[in-house]
């Protein structure tokens, strides 16, 4: 008896049918719009990115104009939703985080119509719009727009720290307890619980009753006021015990034990360090002698000299200017030393290891194997 082949007829509404013809309509486009971009040349692609990146920035802008007048309107009621959240977290399919940052900016421009113009002409960006909003007002609007012109976030941080100042945060060392989870909570208690607690307040993420995932979430760093910052993290029982030591040892000259000024101490030393073993730093440099530049190795005084002359930073310099990057430096000879090129100062610059190899790339012969 040979295999069982059955047919199952399913009965699609007009309207699950038109969404089945858009999603069919929608994987062949994009399959169709990938195919051509890889026919383009590296500047059409640039180009390309570039135009598209300006698109999105305009839509966005139309949306959030949308959204004002849409916000203004209350039409959302209508249409069954109880807020305007909801209405673009569901309706309108936006995450929660970009549903949040486009109602932010809407207000936002509801109160202050420059906010549109300043998005339309990209000299604003939607997150530094989503900080500033609850300082604005109608006397100092336009300063503070005016002065996030082109600023990255943690500028426009800065910025605020500056405008309202916040005590500093009291030092404290705590021991966080792990979650806990009842192993015998009813499976649909569990994911009740999870429906109901957002992503910003709940801390942990539950694959089963058994079993609990910690989320790893990046150390906090924000300003609190001119040249003073917030930092939050977490240590392991390791680094608790040697802070606890380094606090013990230190009681003398830090009699409060203040972990803030412990970790100030303590990066200092880290600097000094670091820059000694790989920047050559000293405060008593030696008598520079001849060295061999046909050697690979760069002398402790060219590795002082290349640092300060490139300020710490990559060298490389593109088509829209110079390299920002200050970390994963390396030593890079602008004449390639296979090509003889000398290990000196005149010849060595700075730069990040992306852009080290991507030059490599091009001297280097591709392995064939």
């Amino acid at each position: 008896m040979g295999p069982v082949t059955t047919e199952t007829a399913v009965d699609i509404s007009p309207e699950g049918r038109l969404r089945l013809q858009k999603l069919r309509c929608y994987k062949g486009g994009m399959t169709n719009e990938t195919s051509s971009l890889t026919i383009l040349t590296d500047q059409q692609l640039l180009a390309e990115v570039v135009t598209l990146a300006k698109q999105e920035r305009l839509a966005t802008t139309r949306l959030i104009a949308a959204l004002v007048e849409l916000d203004a309107r209350r039409l959302y009621l209508g249409e069954g939703y109880s807020s305007l959240f909801t209405y673009c977290t569901q309706r309108l399919r936006l995450s929660e985080h970009a549903a949040y940052g486009r109602i932010e900016a809407a207000r936002a421009a509801r109160q202050f119509p420059v906010i549109l113009q300043q998005l339309a002409a990209e000299s604003l960006t939607l997150t530094a719009v989503c900080l500033l909003r609850p300082h604005l007002t109608a006397d100092n609007h336009l300063a503070l727009l005016d002065a996030a012109r082109g600023k990255s976030k943690r500028e426009v941080e800065q910025q605020i720290a500056a405008l309202h100042p916040l005590p500093a945060v009291l030092s404290s060392v705590r021991k966080i307890p792990p979650p806990r989870i009842e192993s015998s909570a009813p499976a649909a208690a569990l994911s009740h619980a999870e429906g109901i607690l957002s992503s910003s307040v709940a801390e942990i993420m539950i694959a089963s009753p058994q079993h609990v995932v910690q989320r790893d979430r990046p150390a906090a760093l924000k300003p609190l006021a001119p040249e003073r910052y917030r930092v939050q993290f977490t240590l392991t029982s390791e680094a608790h015990d040697k802070l606890r030591r380094a606090q013990d040892l230190l009681r003398h000259v830090v009699p409060s034990g203040d972990p803030a000024v412990i970790f100030d101490r303590a990066l200092t030393l880290l600097l000094s360090e670091l820059e000694r073993r790989k920047l050559a730093a000293t405060d008593r440099p030696r008598v520079a002698t001849a060295t061999n530049s046909r050697s690979r190795h760069v002398p402790a005084g060219v590795r002082r000299e290349v640092w300060r002359r490139d300020g710490g930073r990559c060298g490389f310099v593109g088509a829209e200017g110079r390299c920002t990057e200050r970390g994963f430096l390396e030593f890079h000879h602008v004449v390639p030393f296979t090509d003889g090129g000398p290990t000196t100062s005149a010849n060595l610059q700075l730069r990040c290891r992306a852009h080290n190899l991507y030059e490599a790339r091009d001297v280097l012969p591709l392995d064939s194997g």
